[in-house]
């Protein structure tokens, strides 16, 4: 599934708490507890995939389930990748682009498995992107030495099966923090 247009095996209205967290440029996980006597418990098993709004300004993302753990007070502990992580099982044979536009479409055209995402960029540069071994899709994005993100900087947005690199992920709207006025504690 790809299109993610129904609700799949069902809503996971059991859920007692679901929080998903994400690094700049690093990991995309949630973490959820559910009922062991849940509604769809025996559903909740490694290799599904959940649909979650990461934030209130997003749109819904799939999560593949990768451990459950069961602790003594009967709650199942659910944790789940962004399915980006699934970039780091297609490869990518060797090959030189010249400006990020060009590298960024290149890795598209280089793969040596079927690859269900698409790339995008807003940085404009006209360096060489090279890979001289084969490696992975998530490896090339921003996983190794002379990665994209090493190679163009910015900051990487995950949209469903959409890699998108930006120059600046965000909007500065002039905020300023100071100790004593707006912040008040730091631990």
């Amino acid at each position: 599934e790809t299109e993610y247009r129904s609700n799949g095996i069902g809503k996971l209205c059991d859920a007692l708490s679901c929080f998903v967290t994400e690094k700049r440029n690093g990991s995309y996980e949630l973490k959820m507890t559910y009922p062991s006597f849940g509604l769809h418990a025996e559903d909740l098993t490694e290799g599904n995939i959940i649909l979650a709004k990461p934030a209130e300004r997003t749109t819904v993302q799939p999560f593949r389930i990768y451990k459950i753990t069961t602790p003594l007070t009967g709650l199942l502990e659910v944790c789940a990748r962004h399915i980006q992580y699934q970039e780091n099982f297609i490869t990518v044979s060797p090959f030189s682009a010249v400006g990020s536009q060009a590298a960024m479409a290149a890795i598209s055209s280089h793969v040596t498995t079927p690859c269900p995402f698409s790339f995008w960029m807003d940085i404009d540069s006209s360096a060489t992107f090279t890979i001289t071994t084969p490696a992975t899709v998530r490896g090339c994005l921003g996983g190794m030495d002379g990665s994209m993100l090493d190679t163009y900087g910015g900051e990487y947005e995950w949209d469903m099966y959409t890699a998108l690199l930006h120059g600046h992920r965000g909007a500065d709207h002039g905020v300023k923090i100071v100790y004593g006025k707006n912040l008040i504690d730091f631990k």
